[in-house]
């Protein structure tokens, strides 16, 4: 999904009565949802809009090879990484973490939205390849995870 679409998937929310939608292109699924007043969390950061999962990437449905093989999450869209919810609390995930299949793994900001990014599978982190309040780009990998 390319950053033209996500921002008038964007400007279809602002400018309408929905309040929260689904789409979903290939392994990338996007919730978005509108806030009528964004609340604040600590250390003054906006609260998340709403959970974003994405899946493997684009070798996920390649081949259902070994579970133990290396693989990538990688951003669904154009933002800013945030590794925690807030600058005064742990990252969601590190290094040798464990992860459930619905976890946030991390924060990605688009156009003053807050999207969580959630994996589709069990898995453990790798590494962790950008760092926190890093620009990324759409498919730009964020962690190098093994399957369970």
């Amino acid at each position: 999904m390319d950053l033209d679409k996500i921002e008038r998937l964007v400007r279809i929310i602002e400018n309408s009565s929905l309040t929260e939608f689904t789409v979903k292109e290939g392994e990338t699924k996007i919730t978005m949802s509108k806030l009528t007043h964004p609340p604040v969390i600590a250390g003054g950061m906006p609260a998340v809009a709403g959970p974003v999962q994405v899946s493997a990437g684009a070798d996920a449905g390649a081949a259902e090879a070994e579970k133990d093989e290396l693989e990538l999450i990688t951003s669904p869209i154009v933002g800013t990484f945030y590794s925690a919810p807030a600058p005064d609390v742990p990252a969601f995930v590190r290094v040798g973490d464990r992860i459930k299949n619905g976890q946030t793994v991390c924060i990605l900001e688009a156009m003053k939205l807050m999207n969580e990014i959630q994996c589709e599978f069990d898995c453990e982190i790798e590494a962790v390849l950008v760092s926190n309040e890093q620009k990324v780009e759409y498919g730009q990998p964020l962690f190098r995870v093994k399957r369970l």
